[in-house]
Protein backbone atom coordinates (compact mmCIF):
# COMPACT_ATOMS: atom_id res chain seq x y z
CA UNK A 1 0.00 0.00 0.00
CA UNK A 2 1.55 3.07 -1.20
CA UNK A 3 2.45 5.74 2.04
CA UNK A 4 0.00 8.30 2.72
CA UNK A 5 0.86 12.13 1.40
CA UNK A 6 1.38 14.33 3.84
CA UNK A 7 -1.89 16.49 3.30
CA UNK A 8 -3.96 13.26 3.88
CA UNK A 9 -4.63 13.49 7.66
CA UNK A 10 -5.89 17.33 7.44
CA UNK A 11 -7.74 16.78 4.08
CA UNK A 12 -9.71 13.84 6.11
CA UNK A 13 -10.32 16.35 8.81
CA UNK A 14 -11.42 19.23 7.09
CA UNK A 15 -14.10 16.69 5.08
CA UNK A 16 -15.30 15.50 8.57
CA UNK A 17 -15.31 18.83 9.86
CA UNK A 18 -17.54 19.83 6.57
CA UNK A 19 -19.81 16.94 7.44
CA UNK A 20 -18.80 14.27 5.45
CA UNK A 21 -18.65 10.55 6.39
CA UNK A 22 -15.54 9.09 5.62
CA UNK A 23 -16.61 5.25 3.98
CA UNK A 24 -13.05 3.86 2.75
CA UNK A 25 -9.56 5.32 3.73
CA UNK A 26 -7.99 4.24 1.20
CA UNK A 27 -10.25 3.48 -1.47
CA UNK A 28 -10.13 0.59 -3.92
CA UNK A 29 -10.76 0.98 -7.21
CA UNK A 30 -11.21 -2.19 -9.26
CA UNK A 31 -12.10 -2.73 -12.77
CA UNK A 32 -10.99 -5.90 -14.52
CA UNK A 33 -7.98 -7.18 -14.14
CA UNK A 34 -6.55 -3.42 -12.21
CA UNK A 35 -6.43 -3.06 -9.03
CA UNK A 36 -5.47 1.05 -7.81
CA UNK A 37 -5.88 2.89 -4.50
CA UNK A 38 -7.56 6.43 -4.31
CA UNK A 39 -6.62 7.94 -1.20
CA UNK A 40 -10.01 8.99 0.58
CA UNK A 41 -13.67 7.99 -0.22
CA UNK A 42 -16.77 9.95 1.76
CA UNK A 43 -20.14 10.32 1.20
CA UNK A 44 -22.70 12.93 2.51
CA UNK A 45 -26.51 12.48 2.77
CA UNK A 46 -28.53 15.42 2.00
CA UNK A 47 -31.57 15.44 4.62
CA UNK A 48 -34.18 16.34 1.77
CA UNK A 49 -34.05 13.95 -0.50
CA UNK A 50 -32.22 11.45 1.91
CA UNK A 51 -29.96 10.85 -1.32
CA UNK A 52 -26.47 11.84 -0.91
CA UNK A 53 -23.25 12.42 -2.19
CA UNK A 54 -20.03 10.46 -3.09
CA UNK A 55 -17.10 11.19 -3.48
CA UNK A 56 -13.24 9.75 -4.08
CA UNK A 57 -10.20 11.99 -3.23
CA UNK A 58 -6.85 11.94 -4.58
CA UNK A 59 -4.53 13.45 -2.31
CA UNK A 60 -1.18 15.20 -3.49
CA UNK A 61 1.27 17.55 -1.51
CA UNK A 62 3.31 18.70 -4.55
CA UNK A 63 6.89 18.31 -2.54
CA UNK A 64 9.35 17.51 -5.40
CA UNK A 65 11.45 19.55 -7.30
CA UNK A 66 9.55 19.14 -10.81
CA UNK A 67 5.39 19.86 -9.83
CA UNK A 68 4.53 19.68 -13.48
CA UNK A 69 6.04 16.04 -13.46
CA UNK A 70 3.60 15.74 -10.12
CA UNK A 71 0.81 17.40 -12.19
CA UNK A 72 1.68 15.14 -15.24
CA UNK A 73 1.05 12.09 -12.57
CA UNK A 74 -1.69 13.34 -10.67
CA UNK A 75 -3.47 14.22 -13.69
CA UNK A 76 -2.90 10.76 -14.98
CA UNK A 77 -4.45 9.25 -11.80
CA UNK A 78 -7.30 11.63 -11.76
CA UNK A 79 -8.55 10.70 -15.45
CA UNK A 80 -7.91 6.75 -14.71
CA UNK A 81 -10.03 6.90 -11.30
CA UNK A 82 -12.60 9.15 -13.35
CA UNK A 83 -12.41 6.53 -16.20
CA UNK A 84 -13.04 3.40 -13.93
CA UNK A 85 -15.24 4.84 -11.68
CA UNK A 86 -17.72 6.04 -14.59
CA UNK A 87 -18.10 2.77 -15.45
CA UNK A 88 -18.54 0.68 -12.03
CA UNK A 89 -19.63 3.59 -9.73
CA UNK A 90 -21.07 6.33 -11.85
CA UNK A 91 -22.42 7.83 -8.60
CA UNK A 92 -18.73 8.99 -7.45
CA UNK A 93 -17.18 11.82 -8.19
CA UNK A 94 -13.35 12.42 -8.33
CA UNK A 95 -11.63 15.70 -6.63
CA UNK A 96 -7.89 16.17 -6.57
CA UNK A 97 -6.75 17.75 -3.19
CA UNK A 98 -4.04 20.21 -3.44
CA UNK A 99 -3.04 22.74 -0.63
CA UNK A 100 -4.13 26.50 -1.04
CA UNK A 101 0.01 27.00 -1.15
CA UNK A 102 0.40 25.13 -4.44
CA UNK A 103 -2.79 25.83 -5.72
CA UNK A 104 -1.35 29.79 -5.53
CA UNK A 105 2.21 29.01 -7.07
CA UNK A 106 1.16 26.26 -9.64
CA UNK A 107 -2.33 25.85 -10.42
CA UNK A 108 -3.57 29.26 -10.61
CA UNK A 109 -0.74 30.34 -13.20
CA UNK A 110 -1.75 30.77 -17.01
CA UNK A 111 -0.21 28.67 -19.36
CA UNK A 112 0.87 30.22 -22.59
CA UNK A 113 -0.99 29.40 -25.70
CA UNK A 114 1.90 30.11 -28.07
Amino acid sequence: MPAKDTLHNPVKNALIKDGWTISFDPYPIKYEEVKLVADLAGEKTISATREGQQIVIEIKSFLSRSPMREFETALGQYLIYQTFLSITHPEYKVYLAISKKIYEKFFFHKLPLN
